[in-house]
């Protein structure tokens, strides 16, 4: 059974993303283009100076490798929290097996 902790955060992580996207008007912009366009606004025909190594044939692609980043930052984050996860239960085991009192056998008569 799910714990009413449990719904609760799920519930506040839901309307953490769909409030933002229900009530606010404008377009949703990636911080290159805003970062561009102040740029832009305080010093008018700026040159960069460095250049990508190498720039993706599409937007697709592009995309992709983006997703495809974020899927493996996800693993590995995720990794970890289940190793420490599985670490402190097992630490937990081990404290109270040994605080556990120890069953006698006593002879029968």
């Amino acid at each position: 059974m799910v714990c009413k902790r449990t719904l609760a955060l799920m519930g506040a992580t839901l309307a953490l993303v769909a409030l933002p996207l229900l009530f606010v008007s404008g377009e949703f912009a990636g911080t290159d283009d805003q970062a561009s366009a102040a740029i832009e606004a305080t010093k008018p025909g700026f040159t960069p100076w460095a250049a990508p190594l190498w720039e993706p044939p599409s937007g697709e692609i592009e995309s992709l490798l983006f997703a495809s980043q974020a899927a493996l930052g996800a693993l590995i984050i995720g990794y970890v929290i289940g190793r420490r996860h599985e670490r402190a239960k097992a630490e937990t085991a081990k404290t109270e097996s040994k605080s556990a009192p120890r069953a006698v056998a006593t002879p029968a008569e």
